[in-house]
């Protein structure tokens, strides 16, 4: 079994308002003595990040962003939001790259890479997401596309960060790969990274998302490299998250 903790993170994507972040709290009582074992992180907007935060303060859920700004210190960038504020707002994690930020914003490889560098910079661990497209995947051309994700948009300062793979025709549909599918883009994704920052990825957790639910999950989390899960609409209610972070077998 591997030594790697496992995470379970929750992205609220744009859903949620103030009167929901009441689900934080019923779903540390939820997990329980789980999250002994598990690392359980809750993403919300992040007008709430620092609401979610207070809510958090003594129990056993984390709070992450969905996104920060590359640019390290202050700057005039209207809008922007930097990864320092939102450690000062009270979160550990955010999430870089994500395929809705990658596809509908447009944002590169190396866009992602130096917002993981500004996150570790202020203190937070980065989620650097990678993932193909059903054209790319239907093209056979996975292990290029996820290979030259993860060589280009890992952080290259001495840092934790976690990677998340995300099959972009998966997210928010019905259909998901095949354990033997994960299996392999994680395998692929491990090697990477090895030839990438050494021994440091045989510490670097893996997570998959995609379509993660209380139905799937815990045979997902079967998969050998799989260290965890993001998970998008699933995570809104405690009643479906709780199912899925104690469908892991640290959870036992």
């Amino acid at each position: 079994m591997s030594s790697r903790r496992p995470l379970i993170a929750g992205n609220w994507k744009m859903f949620g308002r103030a009167a929901d972040l009441g689900e934080i709290g019923a779903l540390a009582e939820r997990v329980g003595a789980a999250a002994a074992a598990i690392d359980v992180l809750v993403c919300p907007p992040a007008a709430y990040v620092q609401s979610a935060a207070w809510q958090s303060r003594g129990k056993p859920v984390l709070i992450g962003a969905q996104d920060c700004s590359p640019n390290g210190a202050d700057a005039a960038r209207t809008g922007e939001i930097s990864a320092a504020m939102l450690a000062d707002a009270g979160a550990a994690y955010v999430i870089v790259g994500h395929s809705e930020r990658r596809t509908i914003h447009g944002e590169t490889d190396d866009l992602v890479r130096q917002k993981a560098e500004a996150a570790i910079a202020a203190g937070l661990v980065p989620i650097v997401c990678v993932g193909e497209t059903q054209a790319e995947r239907a093209a056979g051309r996975v292990t290029e596309v996820v290979g030259r994700q993860v060589r280009a948009s890992i952080p290259t300062q001495d840092g934790a960060f976690v990677v998340a793979y995300e099959p972009v025709w998966a997210i928010g549909g019905n259909s998901t790969p095949t354990l033997a599918e994960i299996g392999e883009v994680h395998a692929l994704v491990r090697e990477t990274l090895t030839s990438q920052i050494g021994a440091q990825a045989n510490q670097t957790r893996i997570l998959y998302g995609g379509s993660v639910g209380p139905k799937n999950a815990a045979e997902i989390f079967t998969v050998d490299g799989v260290d965890g899960a993001l998970v998008g609409r699933a995570s809104l209610k405690a009643a479906d998250f709780s199912a899925i972070i104690l469908g892991h077998p640290a959870a036992h």
